[in-house]
């Protein structure tokens, strides 16, 4: 019998999977840098209007997180014409292969 399965919860911080370690509190980060990274975020909302739990992205980060998600939607859009058009599965799965791959890209914001 196999052990038991692992949940995988995303790093609040970069949005990379957090393996789940089964005891004890659940893991919020998958690496100590993205720890520390959002401890100095919330160091620098501390005193001002901004909530703690908001995100914080330089304009940098805001446009590529815009790109990565233009990305998906192009790639959905693959999706759809092709299926509408009666695509094999040949077609389509690399079709939603990239989609899912782009997906995941995006979910990562920093």
């Amino acid at each position: 019998m196999a052990g038991p399965s692992r949940r995988l919860d995303s790093c609040v911080w970069c949005g990379r999977e957090v393996a789940d370690v089964g005891i004890g509190r659940r893991r919020r980060y998958c690496r100590q840098s993205c720890r520390q990274r959002a401890y100095e975020q919330r160091s620098a909302v501390k005193g001002t209007s901004i909530p703690a739990d908001a995100v914080v992205l330089t304009a940098d980060e805001a446009a590529a997180l815009v790109d990565r998600m233009f990305e998906v939607r192009c790639a959905a859009e693959d999706v759809e014409t092709a299926v509408s058009e009666g695509a094999e599965q040949s077609e389509l799965a690399p079709l939603c292969a990239r989609l899912v791959e782009l997906a995941r890209e995006a979910e990562r914001f920093r």
